[in-house]
């Protein structure tokens, strides 16, 4: 054995060595979490790190299987050549490590923080079936894929090769519960750093580690939202409405923004169930539910207070605004037939800063608004 094959024997043993080591720390920073946004971005960051496999840029899309749409999820990695020298000069100056970086998402969680290629994989979303070309393909199959540009001229007008201009990239379906749930997608957009046949024989096993974390982190946000799901309106619960509006003050705080409180109560809905029964009034529930949901985004918290009274909680909206949507929402249900009936409501609202500061304040302020509204003769929005 000549000194070539001594040092050659030496750098594979180093970089099993180092890939051993990689997958211990990033298995390790999987297990700090449950949350699916969480653990995504620690996949996709052991992804693109210089220490993890290095790729240029990551991506991940989901199955909605309800809209019947491929979505993207997430996406780490620059957009263009200067916004890569931006990023990795920031990264090299701060010596940041793995760790290091799986911190930078609570900024970008935040909203304080937005990068360009993650807000384009959001944006994008393809349908579930043999239109969306290639990533449907994927999606359908076991295997790792990596597409080199002699087999990328026969998908010149795929919809995703299009939009993220790949060329020579790897991709992978994440099978979960013997479905297919998403598609991981990485790649050298910016370096054309030719993948290697190592290259993607450790992608796959680190596509078995995430299939995994991700197989766990969704069966916990099943159970949780489970726990958290009104059983007769599918809407959050008490508990919830709870904890997210400390949450949403705690956020509206550290980023500067608005946030209002809208409580809502069903106007005379005893005197419906003293006359019609109480199947016919759950039915009166959910079907005015699903009017409230048709009337708001999706970052509001809609939940069920208890009873016959609704919460919403709104972030970085301001009480102008908020007072709209009540009207809004308070317009819809009088001119809907629900059970051949007619229902109204009666709106009270309270904003953060100006109500209330903390969570007593504004549940407070707001419900006072309800009962003014009440005592004015119902049907009507009135603000704290």
């Amino acid at each position: 054995m000549d000194q070539n094959d001594i040092q050659r024997l030496r750098d594979e043993l180093e970089r099993t060595r180092f890939q051993l080591y990689f997958f211990y720390e990033l298995t390790k920073a999987m297990r700090l979490t449950l949350k699916l946004d969480e653990i995504t971005y620690i996949i996709l960051t052991g992804l693109t790190a210089h220490e993890g496999l290095s790729f240029n840029r990551a991506a991940i899309f989901f199955v909605d299987q309800e809209a019947k749409l491929i979505k993207g999820f997430m996406g780490i990695g620059p957009l263009d050549s200067k916004e890569a020298d931006e990023i990795w000069h920031h990264i090299e100056e701060e010596k940041k490590d793995l760790y290091d970086l799986i911190d930078d998402y609570s900024r970008i969680r935040e909203n304080a923080v937005k990068p360009r290629f993650m807000e384009f994989v959001r944006a994008l979303s393809l349908p579930l079936d043999e239109s969306s070309g290639f990533i449907y393909e994927v999606l359908n199959q076991k295997n790792i894929i990596h597409m080199k540009e002699d087999r990328i001229v026969s998908y010149k007008n795929d919809p995703l090769m299009k939009k993220l201009i790949l060329k020579d990239f790897l991709a992978s379906s994440l099978w979960i519960k013997g479905k297919p749930t998403g598609v991981v997608i990485a790649d050298n957009y910016i370096t054309k750093k030719p993948i290697s046949d190592d290259d993607m024989k450790i992608f796959g096993m680190f596509m078995e580690q995430a299939t995994g974390a991700i197989e766990n982190s969704q069966s916990f946000e099943t159970t949780l939202a489970r726990a958290h799901t009104d059983s007769l309106t599918s809407l959050w619960n008490y508990g919830y409405f709870q904890y997210k509006l400390d949450e949403e003050i705690t956020k509206a705080q550290s980023l500067n923004l608005p946030l209002s409180l809208m409580m809502i109560d069903i106007d005379d809905f005893k005197k419906f169930n003293d006359t019609r029964g109480h199947l016919q009034g759950d039915s009166a529930l959910r079907q005015i539910s699903e009017v409230f949901k048709e009337n708001t985004r999706k970052i509001d918290i809609l939940c069920r207070y208890g009873g016959e009274e609704f919460a919403l909680i709104l972030p970085n909206n301001a009480k102008p605004e908020t007072a709209l949507l009540g009207e809004r929402i308070r317009k819809s249900i009088e001119e809907r037939n629900i059970l051949n009936s007619t229902f109204t409501i009666s709106v009270g609202i309270s904003s953060y800063p100006s109500d209330g500061r903390d969570k007593l304040s504004l549940i407070e302020k707001a419900d006072q608004a309800l009962y003014q509204a009440k005592r004015l003769g119902k049907n009507q929005v009135v603000l704290a």
